[in-house]
């Protein structure tokens, strides 16, 4: 009998790894959720955490704000000139110039110097418009989250142990 209950255990750890990041049931324990209310920055770290916020803002019609940064944190990554010449550019007409469809809210100074260098892109030509836009997410966006009912379910599923980890029969 004692084998049988090993083997069970293990077979529901195996599953876990295997449906972990696939399965669309799966989140974050409740350690990191609560973990989330310490910093933006812990939240954004958080693929869970992320998603959530992602959703919070679109709720709030102001997702251009998280596509933005997270546009600017792969821009970053980047290593060919051209590709940096062209990321540049997409990033300028989808957030920065005037009328784009997911323009940011920035002041016309930083707008102003990231349209006048576009021209000649480096990996730090985004960076002042991307700090306003965490500062205002961090200061604006992330508390509203944190009172928001979507959050405190989500808080309150976790601590209540309702959560649901994988359903592989769905």
């Amino acid at each position: 009998m004692p084998h049988r209950v090993y083997r069970q255990t293990a077979l529901a750890k195996d599953h876990n790894a295997i449906f972990k990041g696939r399965c669309c049931f799966h989140r974050s324990a409740p350690r990191e959720t609560m973990a989330w209310m310490e910093s933006v920055d812990t939240l954004l770290a958080n693929k869970d955490g992320l998603a959530a916020f992602r959703t919070f803002l679109k709720s709030e019609f102001s997702e251009e704000n998280i596509e933005f940064w997270l546009a600017c944190e792969d821009f970053k990554k980047t290593k060919s000139a051209t590709k940096i010449a062209s990321k540049a550019q997409q990033i300028y007409s989808d957030f920065i110039q005037a009328d784009a469809p997911k323009e940011i809210n920035i002041d016309f100074n930083t707008r102003d110097r990231i349209t006048q260098n576009i021209s000649e892109p480096n990996l730090q030509c985004f960076d002042s418009a991307q700090r306003l836009i965490y500062s205002l997410m961090a200061k604006d966006c992330f508390p509203r989250f944190l009172k928001s009912e979507a959050y405190k379910e989500l808080v309150n599923k976790q601590q209540n142990g309702n959560q649901k980890r994988w359903l592989p029969f769905l």
